[in-house]
């Protein structure tokens, strides 16, 4: 079974394809590190241009492929015109008139020209916000157009999941829209493992009868004591790291947190000094952190890219080409590779007509660890930090944050 694969990054998603019995025949990247990376690591073609500049007939004739031929299109188009973050920031964010959504058009614009049997395309929650959701109308509309003028009958189906269900060790909401080029319904395999509570890792009572979550120990626990220098966590916020507890983050120090209230509440991004908890799944591996952007190890240092890998459920021995910085930003961008793997059995299984066996697990999600030592202890607050003590407000909402009344200011 083929795959034509665009915005493929490190590999994330035809790693789990690949693990689901799918061949890459073609990959488009753009990224200078991101094709090295492929290509030290499999004998895909990798088409390392820009993709409005590839025809589509240069991707058949790529993977010694014809009209009709193509089993599975899938990628992510790059996310940032509909992240959250730039909407929690200012209020709004540019969506469809941000340059970048043309990766989208590009996408369509190859699933026309292809008419695969099965398309698969991955994005980010904001993508299907309430009454921000003009990406997934755009989608709607244009498969409509196609079914028309080329007679497929495309029937996109939504769904937002988030990965740690499915017994990723990582908790990262993810919006996949499948669509079978015969109009035939997708169902979306059912989640396998419980999810968890907010802080203090209790289960919520959603289906008890699931495994528990699979956690960063199960994943990386092997790795803990990794002391290599480039892991240090430096800048200004760096000695404030080991006062907060594993699992917490910045709003441990507010007024409605545990700790000393030297924040306001919410007025820093969710991942500002958030830390990984031993027993439950890594909080969300983003591409571009700053200093004092986690999730940091319990150990109050980085992350390694092997631990990240981990995370990710990449498969052991793949290689992450370029500086750490470009490491972080290829696997933070990547579909998980399991959750990638489980979705093409069932895009086999149900479409393809080449069912996977049932009695195989999931290759590419971590063994669970029986042992987990307890929590890491808590330091007190260094005298540094104490002259932040106050009454702090909280953020007042939506778009309304520090940035977005100096910007305000700034435009009057």
């Amino acid at each position: 079974m083929n795959v034509i694969s665009l915005y493929s990054g490190a590999g994330g998603i035809d790693l789990g394809l690949e693990a689901a019995g799918f061949q890459t025949r073609v990959a488009v990247e753009f990224e200078p590190d991101a094709v090295a990376t492929l290509r030290a690591n499999r004998d895909w073609t990798v088409l390392d241009q820009d993709i409005h500049l590839i025809p589509s007939q240069d991707l058949l004739t790529s993977g010694h492929l014809g009209e009709g031929e193509v089993d599975l299109l899938a990628g992510g188009p790059p996310c940032q015109p509909f992240s959250k973050s730039g909407y929690w920031a200012k209020g709004d964010a540019r969506r469809l008139d941000d340059p970048r959504a043309s990766t989208l058009d590009q996408y369509l614009r190859v699933l026309r020209d292809l008419m695969p049997q099965v398309f698969l395309l991955e994005n980010v929650p904001g993508i299907g916000f309430k009454d921000k959701d003009e990406g997934l109308a755009l989608l709607r509309s244009t498969v409509e157009a196609i079914n028309r003028r080329t007679g497929t009958r495309y029937e996109p189906q939504v769904f937002s999941i988030n990965t740690a269900d499915y017994g990723i060790p990582q908790e990262r909401q993810r919006v996949f829209v499948i669509g079978d080029r015969d109009g035939r319904l997708f169902h979306f395999p059912e989640p396998t493992h419980r999810s968890f509570g907010a802080f203090d890792g209790t289960e919520l009572p959603l289906d008890l009868l699931r495994e528990p979550a699979l956690t960063a120990w199960d994943a990386i626990g092997d790795l803990e004591n990794d002391e290599s220098p480039e892991l240090r966590v430096r800048g200004k916020w760096a000695e404030l790291l080991p006062s907060i507890p594993e699992g917490q983050n910045y709003l441990y120090h507010t007024d409605r947190g545990e700790g000393l209230p030297l924040f306001g509440w919410r007025r820093r991004y969710w991942s500002f000094l958030l830390k990984l908890a031993k027993r439950r799944p890594s909080w969300t591996i983003t591409a571009q952190p700053g200093s004092a952007i986690g999730p940091f190890h319990w150990k109050n240092r980085r992350l390694s890219s092997t631990e990240l890998m981990r995370l990710q459920t990449f498969p052991d021995g793949y290689r992450i080409i370029g500086s750490q910085s470009s490491i972080r930003k290829q696997l933070g961008n990547a579909v998980p590779c399991a959750m990638a793997e489980i979705l093409g059995r069932a895009i086999r299984n149900q479409f393809l007509g080449n069912p996977f066996p049932q009695n195989a697990g999931i290759r590419l999600i971590p063994l669970r660890r029986v042992a987990v030592p307890p929590e890491e202890p808590v330091v007190p607050v260094p005298e540094r930090y104490l002259n932040l003590v106050a009454t702090h407000a909280p953020h007042p909402g939506t778009g309304k944050g520090y940035g977005a009344a100096a910007r305000a200011k700034t435009a009057v």
